[in-house]
């Protein structure tokens, strides 16, 4: 059984820093592409970031670029999300998840990924 879990989320001021982790167990990390969606109260999930199997290719959306870096450790079976310069409108609840078809150019769609985290809460204060 694959399972995703998230840490590292929290209350930040505004232009400030965290990194968000997400381990995944069960089945060969490496196979996965991943990716980080987020979710704000009477929002829909959106698409945050991507990243191929080898780490060699990754997306972000535009709304992130130049702030957050997707990563991962194939080693460590672990993706991460660096999130620098935050602001007020990236509150919300960040969800790992996984693609076992691979990078794509419609990684953004949510329908691609069967495995998600139970997702964890990042709060920008101003």
């Amino acid at each position: 059984q694959v399972q995703l879990v998230e840490s590292g989320g929290g209350l930040v001021q505004v232009g400030g820093s965290l990194r968000i982790s997400c381990v995944v167990s069960g089945r060969t990390f490496s196979s996965f592409a991943m990716a980080w969606f987020r979710q704000a109260p009477g929002k829909e999930r959106e698409f945050v970031a991507v990243i191929s199997r080898s780490g060699s290719w990754t997306s972000h959306a535009n709304s992130v670029k130049g702030r957050f870096t997707i990563s991962r450790d194939n080693a460590k079976n672990t993706v991460y999300l660096q999130m620098n310069s935050l602001k007020p409108e990236d509150t919300a609840v960040y969800y790992c998840a996984a693609d076992p078809s691979g990078y794509s150019g419609r990684s953004y769609d949510t329908g691609r990924y069967d495995y998600w985290g139970q997702g964890t809460q990042v709060t920008v204060s101003s």
